[in-house]
């Protein structure tokens, strides 16, 4: 497996008030940037006219000493994506890696 491409994980603190509990994504810091492979997973596009939206899901392949979560959110080529679900570590052998599901939305 090449790591060609380079992509940032950030995470952001949870922050409270009288009513909910949140992401602050105003205050989010990088807490990984380096090589990964990075290909594509699925796009669809929602065609209503009120509201056109198209939809990118991505697979990563990052090396074992990254440690991304669920709630993260991953900067790549000059987009943001979503953490979809957990990611999977794979720790056997030479092919070591940890493989994240990324997810962006366009307007």
């Amino acid at each position: 497996m090449r790591f060609d491409d380079v992509l940032d994980i950030y995470r952001a603190p949870i922050t409270q008030d009288a009513y909910t509990r949140r992401r602050d994504w105003e205050t989010a810091r990088r807490i990984w940037s380096g090589p990964a492979s990075v290909q594509p997973y699925k796009t669809y596009e929602d065609r209503d006219p009120n509201n056109e939206t198209s939809s990118t899901m991505l697979t990563a392949y990052l090396p074992v000493s990254a440690e991304p979560d669920s709630a993260d959110r991953v900067h790549y080529n000059g987009r943001w994506y979503e953490v979809l679900g957990e990611p999977e570590r794979w720790d056997k052998g030479r092919l070591r890696h940890v493989k994240v599901r990324l997810w962006g939305v366009t307007h």
